[in-house]
C-alpha cells in the first residue's frame, strides 16, 4: 500500500517540507518508507486521489494553483499532468465528484468554492462553476475578517456537499448536479459565534454530522435531514482536557469505520482526543486526550486497516503513529517516529 503526504515549502511559513512524499505502508507494524519526493513544489498540501486510483490532485496552499499528476500503479511514482489557476487565493481543501469528472475546491483567503471540470485523462478542462459565500463576518478580528471556507467534502450518499466556513461562521449545505453546487432547502446552519467551523465527518448511519470548531477548541454535533440537507444542533462539546489551561486550536477530526469512536487533534496542547459515539443518540463522550509526541497535529489519518492513527505534526516536523485498540478506541505509541519536513495531510492507496 503506498502513502503520499503533502507539506508545506515555503519560506513564508517556516516551513522545511520538501514536496510530495510517496511513501510505502506496512498494514503489520505501521511503519511508513520513503520511496521518493516529488520535489519543486510549492506547499502542495491537501490530496486527493480519484476513484479509479489513476490520478492525485493536489492544491498548493497560499498560491493560487492546483496540480494533477497520474500514478504509476507500480511504484507509486507520480508523473506531473497539470496545472491550473484554481479560481481564488489559498485553496486549502478539495474533492472529487463520484464520477472523477469534477474536482471541487474551498478558496480559503477569496471566500468562493469552484469546481473544476476534467477531461478523461485526468487534467484540467475548465472552471465549471464558481460561488461565493454568503454572511456577516464572525467577532473574531485577526481570524474572522471574511468568508474563510475550509472543506468541501460530499456527505456519504454523494447528494450534498458541505462546507464549513471559519471565517462567517456558518456550515454550508449545497445539493451537487453535475459539478454545480445548488443551496439546499436550508442552505446553511450558524455555529456559536468564534467557533470558527473548519472540517466534518459524518456517521456511517448517515444521521449524524460532526464539525470541529478550530478557534474555539470544539465539536458540535448536528442531525442530518438526508433528503432536505438541513442540520441541526444537538450538542457542543470541547476538544480539550480539562486541566489544560493554554491557547490551543483544533484540527482535523476522524471517526473509526465503525463510528464508535471520534478523535480530533489539538494544535496547542499538541494532543489527540477521543470521544466515544452513542449512535442512537448521535451524542459524544469525551475519554481522554493522548500526547501527539510533536507540535501542531495539524492533520490525523486513520489507516485502511483501522489498527494505526497518524498524527502530522507540522512545526516538529514529524509523523507520529499510534496503535488503535478496537475495542475501546484508546491510542498506544508505536515508538515508531518518522522525520517529514511540515507535514500537513496523507491519502492511502491500496491498488
Amino acid at each position: 500500500m503506498f502513502v503520499y503526504i503533502g507539506s508545506r515549502t515555503t519560506r513564508e511559513r517556516n516551513a522545511r517540507g520538501e514536496g510530495i512524499s510517496i511513501c510505502h505502508f506496512n498494514e503489520a507494524t505501521g511503519q511508513l518508507k520513503l520511496i521518493n519526493t516529488v520535489k519543486d513544489l510549492v506547499n502542495p498540501s491537501y490530496l486527493a486521489i480519484s476513484h479509479n486510483k489513476q490520478y492525485l490532485y493536489v492544491v498548493h496552499g497560499d498560491m493560487c494553483n492546483v496540480s494533477a499528476f497520474k500514478i504509476n500503479p507500480v511504484t507509486g511514482d507520480l508523473q506531473w499532468l497539470d496545472t491550473l489557476h484554481c479560481g481564488g487565493k489559498n485553496p486549502v481543501h478539495l474533492a472529487l465528484d463520484p464520477t472523477d469528472r469534477y474536482l471541487i475546491i474551498s478558496n480559503h483567503l477569496t471566500g468562493n468554492i469552484v469546481s473544476i471540470r476534467l477531461t478523461e485523462d485526468g487534467k484540467f478542462e475548465r472552471i465549471q462553476f464558481n460561488i461565493n459565500l454568503p454572511g456577516k463576518s464572525g467577532p473574531h478580528r485577526t481570524e474572522q475578517p471574511f468568508s474563510k471556507p475550509h472543506y468541501n467534502a460530499f456527505d456519504l450518499s454523494r447528494r450534498f456537499v458541505i462546507v464549513p466556513d471559519k471565517g462567517l461562521d456558518k456550515i454550508f449545505c449545497f445539493h451537487y448536479d453535475n459539478g454545480k453546487l445548488i443551496p439546499s432547502k436550508y442552505p446553511s446552519v450558524e455555529t456559536r459565534e468564534g467557533a470558527g467551523p473548519r472540517h466534518y465527518v459524518q456517521h456511517p448511519n448517515q444521521k449524524y454530522i460532526y464539525v470541529i470548531n478550530e478557534l474555539d477548541s470544539s465539536i458540535a454535533t448536528y442531525t442530518f435531514d438526508q433528503l432536505d440537507g438541513k442540520l441541526t444542533a444537538i450538542q457542543n462539546i470541547s476538544t480539550l482536557s480539562n486541566d489544560y489551561v493554554g491557547n490551543s486550536r483544533a484540527a482535523s477530526i476522524l471517526l473509526n469505520q465503525t463510528g464508535e469512536f471520534l478523535y480530533a487533534s489539538n494544535r496547542g496542547e499538541n494532543s489527540i482526543a477521543l470521544f466515544q459515539v452513542n449512535a442512537s443518540t448521535g451524542k459524544l463522550k469525551f475519554v481522554e486526550t493522548f500526547a501527539v509526541g510533536g507540535k501542531t497535529p495539524r492533520c490525523i489519518a486513520l489507516s485502511p486497516n483501522g489498527k494505526f492513527i497518524f498524527s502530522l505534526n507540522e512545526d516538529s516536523h514529524n509523523i507520529s503513529i499510534f496503535h488503535v485498540d478496537c475495542e475501546n478506541g484508546t491510542l498506544r505509541p508505536t515508538h515508531i517516529d518518522n522525520y517529514f519536513g511540515s507535514p500537513v495531510n496523507m491519502e492511502f492507496l491500496d491498488i
